[in-house]
C-alpha cells in the first residue's frame, strides 16, 4: 500500500479521445510566457507590460503503453494533440493540445516504454476533485 495522497504511476497518464493510452512514473513541467514591453517616446522605462502566449513544456519518465494501446497498434512516435492528467488528491491537472518534441527510449525489444518524452502543451486546466 501506498502512502495516501502521494501519486502513483495510475494518477498520471496520457489520454488520446478520451481513452488513456499509458500511465506515466513522474513529470516535471514548465511554464513560460512571451510578455512584450510596451515603450513611449521619451520615457525611460516601459509603460506597460503585454502577457503574451503560455507554453507549457513537460518532461515525462518512464511512460507504459496500456494494454488497450497496445492492442490498437498505438505508438509513442504517433501521438498527437493528447492530453496529460495528472491526478492530485484535491484537484485534476489537464495538459491538452499536447505535441511530444523529444522521445528517448532505451533497448528492449517489444517493450511498450518509453524512458523519457518532452511534451509541449497549448493549454492547462485544474479543477477540484
Amino acid at each position: 500500500m501506498g502512502v495516501k495522497g502521494f501519486p502513483t504511476s495510475s494518477d498520471i497518464y496520457l489520454e488520446l479521445d478520451g481513452k488513456k493510452v499509458a500511465v506515466v512514473q513522474s513529470y516535471t513541467a514548465k511554464a513560460s510566457k512571451s510578455s512584450k514591453s510596451v515603450e513611449a517616446f521619451g520615457e525611460s522605462e516601459p509603460v506597460a507590460t503585454i502577457e503574451g502566449q503560455r507554453k507549457y513544456t513537460l518532461e515525462l519518465t518512464r511512460l507504459y503503453a496500456t494494454d488497450d494501446a497496445v492492442s490498437d497498434g498505438i505508438n509513442f512516435y504517433d501521438l498527437k494533440d493528447f492530453s496529460l492528467v495528472i491526478c492530485k488528491p484535491d484537484r485534476k491537472v489537464i495538459y491538452s493540445g499536447c505535441e511530444w518534441s523529444t522521445i528517448a527510449e532505451e533497448g528492449q525489444l517489444n517493450a511498450m516504454v518509453a524512458e523519457k518524452i518532452t511534451v509541449v502543451a497549448s493549454k492547462r486546466i485544474e479543477t477540484t476533485v
